[in-house]
Order: C-alpha cells, then structure tokens, then sequence
C-alpha cells in the first residue's frame, strides 16, 4: 500500500505529503531515535509520539516511508518544515499507538 492509502484508511492528519505513492511494507514503533535508526527497515511505517526535528532526521537516515505521530501528537514547527524540506512523510492520529499499530498490522498482514 501506499503512503496516501494509508493515510485515507486510517483517517491521518497530513503534516506534510511530499512524497505521497511511497510504499509501506511494514511497521515500526518505536520513541528512542538511535534505537528506531538501528532497527526499523526501509518502507516502514514509523509509529512515535517523539515529535522535535531529530525525527525528520531519523526518518531519513531509517529510509521510512513515513511518520506517523500518534495520541494526538502534533509535530513542532521545526519538525514540519524540515518533513516537508526533506520529503519526509509525516502524518497524525488521535488513535493510540497500540490500537494503530494493530489497524496497521490487519492491513498489512491479513489472515
């Protein structure tokens, strides 16, 4: 699935879409950065509610497809305008990062 399919089935707020037909084959949560670095794969989909710049960096230095920020979270300005310099995707849900990370799960890994 895409960045831009997920984001509508899931009903995310969109901080910034620049590059919304990015893959997403996978998922990761996480909210320590130099942990995230090391172990989320390419084309995930990043779960945090870690919302300074250093995720925009993380998230490119991790190859993600995007970020979402969960529980309400909404990213600082400087987060936002370096998503959106960087083409970072980074999205925003009301829902908990457990119960959006188990809609992300079905999604991707249907029985």
């Amino acid at each position: 699935m895409t960045v831009k399919q997920l984001a509508d089935a899931c009903s995310l707020t969109r901080f910034a879409l620049p590059r919304p037909d990015a893959e997403v084959t996978g998922g990761y949560v996480g909210d320590l950065l130099s942990w995230v670095m090391g172990r989320a794969r390419r084309d995930d989909a990043w779960l945090t509610i870690m919302s300074n710049a250093n995720v925009a960096a993380v998230a490119l230095l991790a190859e993600v497809s995007c970020v979402v920020l969960t529980e309400g979270v909404k990213p600082d300005d400087a987060l936002q305008a370096r998503a959106a310099e960087h083409g970072v995707n980074l999205l925003g849900s009301e829902k908990s990062t457990f119960e959006l990370a188990a809609e992300l799960g079905r999604m991707l890994f249907p029985r």
